[in-house]
């Protein structure tokens, strides 16, 4: 049998295919302009609400002045791994700095964030061990679990008792990493950590979160789930990204200093990828001193994210509660959720359109994310529009 065949020869078409014959694709849309909260989008003004600019820096005179200056200083690549020749005192210097603002004894990073889980996940599981995850994880946690030797198993999103099950199915001679986002990327939901980390106790489990949507966005100097709860003591591995609060591109692990030597000399993702290019690095690096000197950013973010959610509360639409700046709006069905994605974006308003698998069949959404430096009127005018539009769906 050709291998093609799944492409040529489909038993059912293409979902993507089905939307472009109905004029209700809605992905790849080119920006002609920088990421902001307003963007110029294939030449109209457009209200993004589809970023994960949490912290409103793509654009700040600092982050661009430091990715400037590596690129006139250090030029525009490594050409090499972290490993051998592709470390520089930047990489290092970055990560010092977010070793001490995440109250860790070290930090290493990784080219993406996608690839930070695949290098974690897959060196730290071996064999013989078990790593346990939330059913609703990022897609790179359950591709580091593939990547690992490791059985994984599954519970149900946020059932705590359904979490104990499993962890007392493991027998006591196997070692266990619970695997969490801490804030979760589609629903916005914060996990729960404090009852994880008791499990984990009792169990002899170690626990890594993943705050790609943590960072920036939630603790009181927005250092992410573990500090929200008060448990930055008891998580053993933060994993997180530069592209979103940061403002760059690329990924990190926290942790102490001998899981980190580790990870550094046996995680394969890591050790054969190129590192970290200078201008990424310098623009981490200046958004991260930006969160340290204004941590009332993250204070910002949670304002316009609870307006946001008086406006949609006062307009009667139905939105998933969460206390992030991720607010899920359910559209239940994918066709649906493209022809919202296309009368939104007519209407001057970007959302992001999210179906099976990244939600399960049945649950798809708009999922509208949110940014700190959105004002008041850019929310009462998307919030009319997302009202007018779920409106107009209603009679379809």
């Amino acid at each position: 049998m050709d291998i093609f065949n799944k492409i040529y020869k489909p038993s059912s078409p293409h979902i993507y295919d089905v939307a472009k014959e109905k004029g209700i694709y809605p992905y790849f849309h080119q920006l002609n302009s920088r990421q902001d909260t307003v963007v110029n989008m294939e030449g109209h003004k457009t209200i993004m609400l589809g970023s994960n600019n949490y912290l409103g820096l793509t654009n700040h005179p600092k982050v661009i002045e430091a990715g400037l200056w590596a690129l006139e200083n250090y030029g525009s690549g490594c050409s090499g791994s972290r490993f051998l020749n592709g470390t520089l005192d930047l990489h290092t210097k970055l990560e010092n700095n977010l070793a001490d603002f995440l109250q860790k004894e070290a930090v290493m990073t990784f080219s993406t964030g996608f690839q930070s889980n695949l290098g974690i996940i897959s060196a730290i599981v071996g064999r013989n061990d078990y790593v346990v995850c939330d059913k609703e994880n990022h897609a790179s946690i359950y591709d580091g679990c593939k990547l690992s030797y490791g059985k994984m198993l599954r519970y149900n999103h946020s059932d705590m008792e359904d979490l104990e099950r499993k962890l007392a199915s493991i027998p006591k001679e196997n070692g266990i990493l619970i695997v969490t986002d801490g804030v979760f990327s589609m629903g916005g939901d914060i996990a729960n950590l404090p009852v994880i980390c008791d499990l984990a106790k009792k169990y002899g489990a170690r626990v890594m979160v993943d705050d790609a949507h943590g960072l920036g966005v939630i603790g009181k100097h927005g250092r992410g789930t573990a500090e929200y709860f008060g448990l930055e003591n008891e998580v053993d591995i933060y994993m997180g990204t530069f592209s979103k609060s940061l403002a760059s591109l690329g990924g990190y692990m926290a942790a102490n200093k001998d899981v980190i030597e580790y990870v550094k000399h046996t995680s394969r993702p890591y050790i054969f990828s190129a590192s970290i290019t200078p201008a990424s690095v310098c623009c981490a690096n200046a958004a991260l001193e930006i969160l340290k000197a204004e941590p009332q950013r993250v204070k910002a973010l949670q304002d316009v994210s609870d307006y946001m959610r008086e406006c949609l509360r006062t307009k009667g639409v139905a939105f998933r509660e969460s206390t992030t700046p991720i607010i899920p709006i359910y559209t239940y069905q994918d066709e649906k959720t493209f022809i919202a994605c296309k009368l939104l974006l007519e209407r001057g308003v970007y959302v992001n359109p999210v179906v099976s698998p990244a939600t399960p069949v049945g649950q798809s959404l708009l999922r509208t994310s949110y940014t700190a430096t959105h004002t008041k009127e850019m929310i009462d005018e998307a919030s009319d529009k997302i009202k007018e539009v779920l409106d107009l769906l209603n009679n379809i």
